[in-house]
């Protein structure tokens, strides 16, 4: 419990630093959602308009102790109709299984129902090839689906799953490292 607190703590006073690096007058966001192995915490800042700079931490304890970290530079858009991201991230795996790193490509996409419009449906997914990592990685992914519901104009609730994995070029091969539903909140300002 003592190292969930730690790595949360870290990746708070980073997202602190990445809002502060992006200026007050800057559309940004915190992310915290918990499921029934992980927990995640995300923070983002637009750094202009168009496009944000953001990171998080992943902390799963599904088969064994996990820690997946990233940071990213997204092109965004945002209006009454979608909400839409597309960009590089940085991944960092440390885990039971191997540790290492690399830059990958992916995005995120919700659409608001024009019959429910405080709704959003979507999902987002990363992938880090093996042409562009380091230590033990090989490559690795992180897919999920959410389904959205705006309760203010700046606070939202979700319901979603996510499946986190690398595949390690060691003993270990290939392992999922997280998978499961989550609940969270996301706050945006």
């Amino acid at each position: 419990m003592k190292t969930l607190v730690n790595h949360i703590a870290k990746a708070a006073l980073a997202g602190g630093a990445l809002l502060v690096a992006a200026g007050a007058h800057a559309a940004g966001g915190l992310d915290l959602n918990l499921g029934p192995d992980a927990v995640q915490f995300e923070a983002a800042g637009e750094i202009t308009h168009g496009i944000a700079l953001g990171g998080g931490v992943i902390h799963s304890d599904y088969r064994e102790d996990a820690t997946i970290y990233h940071a990213q530079l997204l092109g965004v858009q945002r209006n009454r109709e979608r909400d839409v991201g597309i960009g590089a991230r940085w991944t960092q795996f440390d885990t039971d299984y191997g540790n290492g790193g690399g830059l990958g490509l992916g995005g995120y996409g919700y659409v608001y129902l024009p019959q429910a419009p405080a709704v959003s449906l979507g999902g987002y997914g990363f992938y880090t090839p093996g042409v562009v990592t380091s230590g033990d990685l090989d490559d690795g992914y992180e897919v999920g689906v959410r389904a959205r519901y705006a309760f203010t104009p700046n606070v939202d609730g979700y319901v979603g799953l996510r499946q986190a994995a690398a595949d390690f070029d060691n003993r270990h091969g290939n392992r999922t490292l997280d998978r499961g539903a989550q609940v969270g909140v996301r706050l945006s300002f």
